[in-house]
């Protein structure tokens, strides 16, 4: 009788509890490393480019060629060069763009870097103020424009975009002043907008900014520099 009194008091008091409940099995958690590996990966790929084209190692800017086949003989013809070597060529084509405006807003510099670098199609150096002057408010190291030095293959083709697309943009342009020759045969000018060039987006544009262009060049004297330029198509102002 005990034991079934004992049964019946078990029952009563395990009535009202609910029955434990299966633990669900779960999929493995995936790991934060696993996941930032995942997402870095991603990003890698979303900015590699879809597809690069190898450079032919036969290409020659149309303007070298230009200046090889009739330049160069034309030059020797004027001159009278005996040798070859003696043809003054072009050395190097630097850009500046100087930006005053960088001493109160220093964000200017970041958007003259971006147009440098569509401009010329490869990165600008950031260039810095050497000395402090209290007038200007400008300190020293402080970044006040950017330039880049154009060499080879990306010389002549700058050159070529700037004479074939560019300079026609020109508001009113009735020519390229002869004025910044150096007395050497190197030659300098300026452009007051940037947008001229076809490669600026205009809706992107926060300040309109102008530049220096800067030929080098091998010649000794001036009138030499400027028969090399004009043979290579620079418009000068008569």
């Amino acid at each position: 009788m005990a034991d079934k009194k004992d049964k019946d008091k078990a029952a009563k008091d395990g009535k009202g509890k609910p029955k434990p409940q299966q633990a669900k099995p779960q999929a493995p958690a995936k790991s934060k490393e696993a996941k930032g590996a995942k997402g870095k990966a991603a990003e890698v790929e979303a900015a590699e480019p879809a597809e690069v084209r190898p450079r032919d190692p036969n290409y020659t800017p149309r303007l070298r060629t230009h200046y090889q086949k009739s330049v160069a003989a034309a030059l020797s013809k004027r001159f009278g060069y005996k040798n070859p070597m003696m043809v003054p060529r072009l050395q190097k084509v630097v850009l500046n763009m100087g930006l005053g405006a960088a001493v109160q807003n220093p964000k200017i510099i970041d958007s003259a870097v971006e147009d440098m670098r569509a401009i010329s199609g490869q990165k600008p150096v950031v260039t810095r103020a050497r000395k402090s002057i209290a007038t200007f408010k400008l300190r020293e190291n402080l970044p006040i424009g950017v330039m880049v030095t154009l060499r080879a293959e990306r010389m002549w083709e700058f050159v070529d975009r700037l004479i074939s697309f560019s300079l026609p943009r020109v508001r009113d342009f009735k020519g390229v002043s002869p004025k910044g020759f150096d007395g050497k045969g190197n030659f300098t000018m300026g452009l007051r907008e940037q947008i001229i060039f076809p490669e600026i987006d205009y809706d992107k544009i926060d300040v309109v900014k102008g530049l220096n262009i800067s030929f080098v060049t091998t010649a000794k004297t001036d009138e030499e520099g400027r028969a090399l330029l004009t043979e290579l198509g620079i418009p000068f102002r008569h």
